[in-house]
Order: C-alpha cells, then structure tokens, then sequence
C-alpha cells in the first residue's frame, strides 16, 4: 500500500569528502510526519522504503534517520545527479512516497 506524498525542497550536501555519500536532508515537519507513520515498522537501522522523483527521474531507495539533524536523510545516488544535473549546494525539488511493505521496490533507475 503506498503511503502519502511529499513534495519540499532540500539543499544537496556531501558526507565524506569527494568520494562520500551524497544526500538531502528532509524538512523537519516532514521527517516528523514520516516517524509517526513508521514507527511501529521494524526495519534495518530505522530505514523507511520510498519511491522519489527529482525532476524527470524516479528510483526507489531508503530514507535513514539521521540522530544529528533530528530528521530523515535521503541518498542522491550519481546516476540522479548527472540525470537532473544536480551539484553539492544545489537546491532540489522533491517529491516522493512512503512505499508499503507489500509492494515491490523495483528501482527502476
């Protein structure tokens, strides 16, 4: 069953150094939301299944809580970014949707 939809902007950032993770943070209203939604779910290291869309691109991937921020992570795999064209410091358009233990996680990109 899939969940509700996000849509917010969040600034690209890197972790790590050139060769590290790259990631947005998700606005904390939303990574709140999020939590009360999926909490009682047990999965690896809090993670949270979504399907997302920047721009003209889609992929499934996983949301990581993130204790520092107090908010929810989304990884920014290099295959999205040379897609959309998206640089560290860029602002993103985001929108994505909590996807259902049920349903398949073909990532599609």
């Amino acid at each position: 069953m899939t969940g509700p939809r996000y849509d917010f902007e969040a600034k690209l950032w890197l972790h790590g150094g050139q060769a590290g993770w790259t990631f947005l943070t998700l606005p904390g209203e939303v990574s709140d939301d999020i939590e009360a939604r999926t909490s009682h779910r047990s999965t690896a290291f809090g993670s949270v299944r979504v399907r997302v869309t920047v721009g003209r691109t889609e992929w499934a991937t996983s949301l990581f809580p993130d204790k520092r921020s107090q908010a929810y992570l989304l990884p920014v795999k290099k295959a999205v970014r040379r897609a959309e064209r998206l640089n560290e410091g860029d602002d993103v358009a985001v929108s994505l949707v909590i996807v259902g233990d049920d349903e398949s996680m073909d990532p599609s990109f």
